[in-house]
């Protein structure tokens, strides 16, 4: 967290404004509305940003309880791009015949 505590940056996302406008939303409040008030948002990843209407995407009518569920969805939904390296493991490789096998 930076210094001045305003540091909104969760699992490689930086939702920037967006995070203090969701905090102070009236819930529930359905995606539709959402996206009416901000949906040109930028949500900053690792590989670049999308809109907030890019991200929250939604198939029907969706509504939302709170900021936290917001921001859970945001997190679901956001593109490859939010990942860092993609296929890494730091679990190290797994070779034929090795000690693990026998563990799995």
């Amino acid at each position: 967290m930076s210094e001045s505590g305003d540091d909104s940056r969760e699992l490689g996302l930086e939702l920037g404004d967006l995070e203090d406008e969701l905090q102070s939303e009236e819930y529930p409040v359905s995606a539709d509305e959402l996206l009416d008030r901000y949906g040109d948002h930028e949500v900053e990843m690792s590989g670049g940003s999308e809109s907030f209407r890019e991200v929250l995407v939604t198939g029907g009518d969706e509504e939302f309880e709170s900021a936290d569920e917001v921001k859970q969805t945001i997190l679901n939904r956001v593109s490859s791009e939010a990942v860092g390296r993609q296929g890494y493991s730091d679990r190290g490789p797994n070779t034929e015949g090795s000690e693990n096998d026998e563990a799995l």
